[in-house]
């Protein structure tokens, strides 16, 4: 099959098109003919080799986070799924790849695509919903009528998150560039600040939840808006030691992560609030659990820009880059 692949840590030279072999399709597991995959910073970050630590891979590896596209196969032990069924899913960490013409996934991993989007659409999603799901669902619990506070809210992860956290009924506040910020609002903000004139820090107060993904002082000066038992999210900050254990790393690395998050998780200690790494995992339950909300309509996909399949490497760039005006870049096989 065609695919791209890092063949070593670097920079965007070190990923190439070639043939890959086709995936080994286990009991359980259902082989998906790929029409479209979406470009998510944790590409670029897999093939910097930022998390080799945490997350190591054997190289070359085909890149590529998220998915849509049609069942092809399937394993003797699957149940859920049957040929020609149209699905979307964010794979197990271990077994990534969607830059490729096939993907063989855990049929625990898969869920049926919402009826109302196009695979270009449900593609876009998987990974960010997910992310959204497990911060503010499974670890902040968040529930109606508390105040959350969304970063980079025009982005891929900060547009779905709004969505899902007014879905919840939560009160949302989220950051944006100016030119972004009748879309955000759009998108079901309650307040928008301006990061480029505004300092938001000195605008809110008394916030539950913050979700990161900015890291740096952007994290830091999160901690100032929370309220006593507020807890700040992060995908971009310091990974902690109950993400290492989560990701079955060894002691060593354990201790690392302990020490890598040890200042930020003073910083929020003595503001009385909790710091919290999230690396987000798959999980076809959860993209069961939003697929009705976005065949409501509640969740609705932003997407930027549709690269051909040929072109993954630039839109890998676009991304990189930061060309991407709000929302997702998508990879399509059409």
């Amino acid at each position: 099959m065609k695919a791209f692949m890092v063949e070593k840590y670097g920079d965007p030279t070190t990923v190439r098109a070639g043939d890959a072999p086709d995936p080994h399709v286990g009991a359980e597991d259902v082989l998906v003919r790929i029409d479209a995959a979406s470009v998510n910073p944790l590409d670029m970050k897999i093939r910097e080799g930022e998390l080799k630590a945490i997350v190591p891979y054997r190289l070359p590896l085909v890149l590529g986070n998220d998915f849509a596209g049609t069942v092809v196969r399937t394993g003797s032990s699957v149940t859920r799924f049957a040929v020609g069924d149209e699905v979307y899913a964010r794979p197990d960490k271990d077994r990534i790849g969607t830059f490729a013409e096939l993907i063989a996934v855990h049929q625990d991993d898969l869920a049926l695509k919402p009826a109302t989007l196009t695979m270009t659409e449900a593609a876009s999603l998987p990974l960010v919903a997910l992310t959204a799901w497990q911060a503010l669902v499974e670890r902040a619990n968040v529930q109606p009528g508390q105040k959350v506070l969304i970063h980079a809210g025009a982005g891929g992860l900060g547009s779905t998150t709004i969505q899902l956290a007014k879905a919840l009924g939560a009160y949302v506040a989220a950051t944006a560039s100016t030119a972004k910020v009748d879309l955000v609002k759009d998108l079901g903000a309650d307040e928008v600040i301006d990061y480029r004139t505004q300092d938001f820090s000195e605008l809110l107060t008394g916030y539950d939840v913050v979700l990161d993904s900015l890291g740096g002082e952007t994290l830091a000066k999160s901690l100032r808006v929370l309220k006593p038992g507020g807890l700040a999210i992060s995908v971009a900050g310091p990974p902690d030691a109950a993400t290492a254990r989560e990701l079955g790393a060894n002691a060593v690395m354990r201790l690392g992560t302990t020490v890598l998050s040890a200042k930020i998780r003073r910083q929020a200690k003595r503001l009385g609030a909790t710091y919290s790494f999230l690396f987000m995992k798959a999980s076809g339950d959860q993209l069961r659990e939003l697929t009705p909300l976005i065949d409501a309509g509640k969740i609705r996909p932003i997407v930027d820009r549709v690269f051909p399949f040929d072109e993954t490497l630039q839109a890998m760039e676009y991304v990189e880059k930061g060309r991407a005006k709000a929302g997702k870049v998508v990879v399509s096989m059409a």
